[in-house]
């Protein structure tokens, strides 16, 4: 049970990742984005007041999964733990928090100023 449950989170957190980034490029889609990355906003300053910045609730669960599993040395952000498995480097975490925040941000910028012209 615990291995699908991991899987699952990986499906899940992965494909919310790709979504923040791309899910601004199609009309369709622009509301339920600009949604979903505010919301992925508000719990990293928002919650990552209170439980410490960039503070995730899917990567809280899917560590406490892992842990159950038997896996140790967990990086704080699921987004390093990514890059590093899929290129097989250590990242610096200050490197993918910074690549993180400026694509995160500049999604989000474009998802507002795009859905606030397709309103007018």
């Amino acid at each position: 049970m615990l291995t699908a449950l991991d899987y699952f989170f990986t499906i899940l957190h992965t494909g919310v990742v790709m979504f923040c980034l791309m899910g601004w490029a199609w009309k369709g889609t622009r509301r339920y984005h600009l949604l979903i990355i505010s919301l992925t906003l508000l719990s990293w300053f928002g919650l990552g007041a209170v439980y410490g910045w960039g503070y995730c609730p899917s990567t809280d669960l899917h560590w406490h999964v892992k842990r159950e599993l038997g896996e140790t040395d967990l990086p704080i952000s699921y987004i390093k733990y990514l890059a590093d498995k899929l290129t097989g480097v250590k990242w610096p975490s200050s490197f993918v928090d910074t690549v993180t925040i400026v694509f995160t941000l500049s999604a989000f910028l474009l998802s507002s100023w795009l859905n606030w012209r397709d309103s007018r």
